[in-house]
């Protein structure tokens, strides 16, 4: 092991239980994962033609998985883990306390966001990574359907 000042080993209250742990934590992607990828090509599968990795307002520190501009949809893809899935959440077995925390800190971000979003007239879709890829993308292209006709009867008034 080389000797950095940011090793495990010298850091008195890290996260990560064992070296293995932190190993395991930092390859974990915070995008293109496994679920978005398969979402995103069934969207694109079907037509749907959208933007990745992008920050819906240009002042929320947030990004989203696939956004839809003009159709003002903004989707993200939550991991179980560290969004607390009320179905798949599992609870640490070490560092327990860190780790619940740190999962609450990430729902409560997850509201703010749906709120900011939701506030500047954006549709906020939620997709759990274990959710069915079809279903979401059904649930992703009636928002995104409902938000288009909702933008034409209001640009035709």
């Amino acid at each position: 092991m080389r000797d950095y000042p940011h090793d495990v080993a010298k850091t008195p209250q890290s996260w990560a239980s064992s070296e293995g742990t932190r190993r395991s934590m930092q390859a974990n992607r915070g995008r293109d994962t496994s679920p978005e990828l398969a979402i995103r090509r069934r969207a694109h599968a079907v037509g749907l033609r959208y933007r990745v990795c992008v920050r819906p307002l240009p002042g929320l520190r947030r990004t989203a998985d696939l956004v839809f501009t003009r159709a003002k949809v903004a989707v993200f893809v939550d991991g179980c883990f560290w969004h607390g899935c009320e179905q798949h959440h599992t609870v640490a077995k070490t560092n327990a306390e860190f780790w619940a925390k740190k999962v609450q800190a990430n729902r409560g971000r997850d509201l703010q966001t749906d709120a900011a979003l939701t506030a500047a007239g954006w549709t906020v879709v939620r997709i759990w990574e274990h959710e069915d890829p079809d279903h979401a993308v059904d649930r992703i292209r009636a928002a995104v359907t409902d938000a288009r006709i909702s933008a034409s009867r209001t640009a035709g008034a």
